[in-house]
């Protein structure tokens, strides 16, 4: 068996969420996030793309695992759940039904179930299969906000494997630059990058790794179709190093060849963008004031059509499609930040106008007095 936490640990998570439960007048939770299962239970796969349900009852440790026969092995090696279930593809299957049947052992009829519905995992296809399984059997309460708010204050043992991200981060890094330049091939820049991770023991990150030159530097998501870098040419990469599934991002441009008088300008104030949005990383207070500072700093240096409308996020466990967890960093969330937060900051502009990307980003832990940045790289600028 493969768990990367100790059984108390995760017990204790589990008895966080059975209070939540409780303090909600809720029987069990129906999770459909992979994010929480590997977080209560350690359970690890992307076998969640098709129907996959764990219950967990009100107590805690009541739990079965509804998936699908390649995960059973997977669940019984990565997992501490005992009770797991089979459901097979057929013309005709229903798995909302082998779930009801569950339900029905564990005597949930009548009672209330809080229910993931903002996950991956359940496709707005499936959700109509069990909202028709269980009508008149229990009540359905969304409840996709209860693991996942526990999920973002990280424990002294996630905040270790976070910091072996951003440590694996660092190396792509430093091998990125290494291997761009003018005429080189992107791919070889990201099997570089990636190559790194993965040496150093790290897992596949939570969405495509974002690489692009050119024209297609201004792009904040990967899109196919790699080429070779002009001799005078600018390169945007955002990865994250990976470590136990636990992610911590970072973002540069790099410039090709020579820098323009344009592009020493814009990387100026954007990193007075992203030390200033680090400042305003505080415990205690709105994380949407660290998208206030974002504003305010490229805005008054004439960027504001140029710049995007939020500037971060959390990160942690996640999977596929994509490493973006909650909350995201907008001028007006009122969520407060908490020590045990890890959040990644971007400060982006994208002048499209004259064809010029410039970003720097690095993934911050939120402590007892303020904020601590876990990437040892100097916010420079690269010219290779």
């Amino acid at each position: 068996m493969t768990v990367h936490f100790s059984e108390e640990e995760l017990s204790a998570r589990r008895k966080a969420v059975a209070d939540e439960l409780v303090n909600r007048n809720l029987d069990g939770l129906l999770m459909f996030r992979q994010e929480s299962m590997y977080y209560l239970t350690g359970y690890d796969t992307f076998g969640y793309v098709f129907f996959q349900c764990l219950y967990m009852g009100a107590d805690g440790e009541t739990m079965t695992l509804l998936t699908r026969p390649p995960d059973l092995r997977q669940a019984k090696f990565t997992s501490v759940i005992k009770d797991i279930r089979v459901w097979y593809d057929a013309e005709e299957a229903n798995p909302a039904e082998d779930l009801k049947s569950i339900l029905d052992e564990h005597g949930c009829r009548g009672k209330r179930l809080g229910i993931e519905t903002n996950a991956y995992g359940l496709t707005g296809f499936n959700l109509k299969l069990v909202e028709a399984a269980l009508d008149g059997f229990c009540e359905l309460v969304e409840a996709s906000d209860i693991v996942t708010r526990k999920r973002a204050v990280k424990s002294p043992a996630e905040i270790e494997y976070v910091r072996e991200a951003a440590r694996l981060a660092d190396v792509a890094f430093d091998r990125a630059v290494e291997k761009a330049g003018p005429g080189v091939f992107e791919g070889d820049v990201l099997a570089a990058l990636q190559g790194a991770i993965y040496e150093g023991g790290g897992d596949p990150p939570g969405n495509e790794v974002i690489i692009g030159s050119g024209p297609r530097a201004l792009m904040v998501r990967y899109c196919a179709g790699m080429r070779h870098m002009d001799p005078v040419d600018q390169l945007n990469l955002e990865w994250a190093g990976v470590y136990r599934r636990y992610h911590a991002a970072m973002m540069r441009t790099l410039i090709i060849g020579e820098a323009s008088s344009y592009q020493r300008h814009v990387f100026s104030a954007v990193r007075e963008g992203l030390e200033a949005m680090t400042e305003a990383l505080t415990p205690g207070r709105p994380v949407g004031e660290v998208d206030d500072a974002h504003r305010r700093v490229l805005d008054a240096a004439g960027f504001k059509e140029h710049r995007l409308a939020a500037c971060g996020y959390s990160m942690g466990t996640t999977f596929q499609p994509n490493w973006m967890d909650w909350p995201m960093l907008f001028s007006g969330n009122s969520i407060l930040a908490q020590p045990g937060n890890v959040f990644f900051l971007h400060c982006i502009v994208l002048d499209s106008d004259r064809g010029v990307a410039m970003s720097l980003g690095h993934t911050c832990l939120v402590t007892k007095t303020g904020r601590e940045v876990l990437s040892k790289r100097p916010l420079d600028m690269v010219v290779v």
